[in-house]
């Protein structure tokens, strides 16, 4: 047995450690339970009593001694791992000052609008951005050959065939949210569905192929007209200012009977006139309407019991004109420029 513990310890001795496979392999020979050393150790009870406690003490030695070295090479391999991940920092350079950053102007404007519609009772409802034909169009009374439903006005994702009902898309205004909301929620309904929407449109200054909507809905008993316009009124006086003037003009749109757009002064002429709002005084900010009773029938809401008001805008529409900014491809392009003009907002 002692001979065998002294060849172990020239092992030891000689046992080349240069990488970390080679630290495993010595581990797994004279440190781990099942190497050289814990079979010498299970073969302890075969030494002769007399011998036993001599022979004892040199394995301790020797699982001392492979321990010490595996200690020592395995805090050599952290130590060398270390340094080379280690940053070299040039400190005469001058320091990086910490700036904070700020809320993108569309989110300020998204965060205000569902302020203002809180105020008034409105919730927040969401729903999918793909969404099936029924959804997008054929609930909303759109007729099979509107042209909404061509390909320049829309991404289609999957035609179907049969079925135009079934064809899956990007949707292009968030109505889908009201038509779900009413398919699942009896009236009263009060509710706002912010989102992202899709059309198939060139990117210019004035147009995107992604852009983002509000739309409000409000279904119960006795809603009118005078509802409608009470509601859009009070939004306009506190998203723009007091002295904002609303107009409401004759309007179609498939889902919603009357229909109307609403126009507020220019804010950048004042009304007076300008190439803003082409010289006219006004400029578009909404689509409004009644729901058409045939979507309410479409959604499972008795027409004769229940009317209810829609209206629909463009996030960037409101924040262009609140902060006039004049291209709308500024919101997607990151510029740092453009962005840390709304710190503090």
């Amino acid at each position: 047995m002692q001979d065998k513990i002294n060849d172990i310890h020239q092992q030891i001795a000689d046992f080349t450690i240069s990488n970390k496979e080679q630290l495993e392999a010595f581990r797994i020979a004279y440190v781990g339970r099942k190497g050289v050393i814990g079979d010498l150790f299970d073969e302890l009870k075969n030494v002769a009593q007399e011998e036993r406690r001599a022979v004892g003490q040199s394995l301790n030695s020797l699982k001392e001694a492979a321990q010490v070295k595996f200690n020592e090479f395995q805090a050599l391999m952290e130590a060398s791992a270390e340094k080379s991940v280690a940053i070299e920092f040039d400190l005469t350079l001058p320091n990086v000052p910490f700036e904070n950053g700020s809320i993108h102007p569309l989110t300020l404007v998204r965060a205000r609008i569902i302020e203002i519609f809180a105020k008034m009772g409105f919730n927040v409802s969401d729903g999918p951005e793909i969404e099936s034909d029924f959804y997008n169009f054929t609930a909303l009374n759109f007729a099979e050959n509107h042209p909404a439903r061509e390909m320049q006005d829309t991404f289609f994702i999957e035609k179907k065939g049969g079925n135009v009902a079934d064809d899956m898309l990007l949707r292009t205004h968030t109505s889908n949210v009201q038509i779900r909301l009413m398919q699942n929620q009896k009236p009263p309904l009060r509710s706002i569905m912010p989102g992202r929407v899709y059309r198939n449109e060139a990117i210019s200054a004035r147009a995107h192929c992604l852009f983002h909507q509000v739309e409000g809905l409000y279904v119960d008993k006795n809603v009118g007209f005078k509802d409608l316009k009470d509601t859009l009124y009070y939004f306009a006086k506190e998203m723009f200012g007091q002295d904002t003037k609303v107009r409401y003009r004759p309007s179609y749109f498939p889902f919603t009977e009357p229909s109307a757009e609403i126009d507020i002064t220019c804010l950048i002429c004042k009304g007076k006139g300008c190439n803003v709002c082409k010289y006219s005084g006004w400029v578009e900010i909404a689509g409004s309407g009644m729901v058409d009773p045939n979507v309410l029938e479409q959604c499972g809401i008795d027409s004769q019991e229940y009317t209810g008001f829609a209206f629909g805008m463009g996030i960037e529409r409101i924040t262009m004109l609140k902060y006039q900014i004049k291209d709308l491809r500024l919101f997607t392009e990151n510029d740092v420029r453009f962005l840390r003009q709304f710190e503090g907002l």
